[in-house]
């Protein structure tokens, strides 16, 4: 299991974003990004060049505009950042199939230790959050759900934008890390469509069936439920 840990790691850091540039194109507000692993947080200006290990963050007032270029196509797109998101710059790029499935077996890897069942999902107890400022001995999510909301509103951005793959792996994450979170049934709901775009089927089919077990489900959440299984078996 340790030499699994550690041959998928390299892998996953090793794998390239997008094959181009992400540059600052403009911002407004508080906007501020965190290099590496490093714990300072520091402003953001238009122009700037952004690295895979980067993370930006935006604050209530915070919005910003990234400008994705492929480097050997010229091709270029915009992307939005509205308030209060985090998003790894790493998670701005395009997993092949093969890359999906080797990221979503290290992120039930990182689960297994000390899980705990919550709702069907598989929870640590405690973990380090790239990008929100935690130290390198661990944080517990519930500290700050604040931090839980923003990541969740940077997935919504990845997805936003058709980055199914890594938006699924960082909401998987999210849940991991902020439990609370994964008990509200939109928020699940969202990873089970995202799994679906993802052609991640059976992993849509086992969410969808997970959420039945949600307390506080309406008549209509559950026949939405049933109804999408069904579709999936088909």
């Amino acid at each position: 299991m340790r030499i699994l840990v550690c041959v998928i790691t390299f892998l996953c850091v090793a794998m390239p974003l997008f094959g181009g540039s992400i540059i600052v194109q403009n911002t407004n507000g508080d906007v501020s990004v965190r290099h590496g692993v490093t714990e300072e947080w520091v402003r953001v200006a238009a122009g700037d060049v952004l690295k895979p290990n980067d993370t930006m963050r935006t604050g209530k007032d915070g919005t910003a505009s990234l400008m994705l270029r492929n480097d050997s196509t010229s091709a270029s797109r915009r992307l939005s950042l509205p308030p209060m998101v985090i998003v790894d710059m790493s998670d701005i790029r395009v997993l092949t199939q093969e890359e999906l499935m080797l990221k979503l077996t290290m992120e039930k890897v990182r689960s297994a230790p000390q899980q705990k069942k919550q709702d069907g999902l598989e929870i640590s107890n405690a973990a380090v959050v790239h990008g929100t400022g935690g130290n390198s001995k661990g944080k517990t999510a519930e500290n700050d759900p604040q931090i839980g909301r923003f990541l969740l509103n940077g997935t919504k951005v990845l997805l936003e934008n058709g980055f199914s793959a890594t938006g699924v792996l960082r909401m998987m994450q999210v849940f991991r890390l902020f439990p609370s979170l994964a008990s509200v049934f939109d928020h699940r709901l969202l990873l089970a469509e995202a799994m679906e775009e993802a052609n991640l089927k059976g992993e849509a089919i086992a969410e969808y069936g997970a959420m039945t077990r949600l307390e506080g489900l309406t008549s209509a959440q559950k026949d939405l439920l049933q109804n999408r299984i069904a579709a999936l078996r088909k």
